[in-house]
């Protein structure tokens, strides 16, 4: 009897963790705006589905330049060391784009199943 409950136990908890791994890593479709943070702070919220490239200034002489481009953003040119943030490329979806030397985040809104940025 006992072997029984254990089995329905482990079964149970496999089901589970079946189901979040399935919601959490699934694509959720591309996303329709951008948020650009600096520092913690929210600098603006772009629209992706229009071209355009600019640079944020960070601290005294940081910079990142970004191109938004066929619904993308990417990190064109930055002042940071590693380059990180250039090599990820133009993304609408995923995890956030972030360069660490210069405190930028670039965080994905309004794909499939995340409301939309209105404005």
């Amino acid at each position: 009897m006992k072997t029984k409950y254990w089995i329905l136990l482990f079964a149970a908890v496999l089901l589970i963790c079946v189901g979040i791994s399935i919601f959490l890593f699934l694509p959720r479709g591309a996303a329709t705006h951008a948020e650009i943070i600096s520092n913690g702070k929210l600098l603006q919220t772009l629209d992706l589905r229009i071209d355009r490239e600019f640079q944020v200034s960070v601290g005294g002489t940081g910079y990142n330049d970004l191109t938004v481009k066929n619904g993308k953003i990417a990190v064109t040119d930055a002042s940071c060391p590693d380059h990180y943030c250039i090599h990820r490329g133009y993304c609408n979806s995923g995890t956030d784009i972030v360069c660490l030397p210069n405190r930028l985040v670039i965080r994905f809104v309004g794909g499939q199943g995340i409301d939309a940025v209105v404005g």
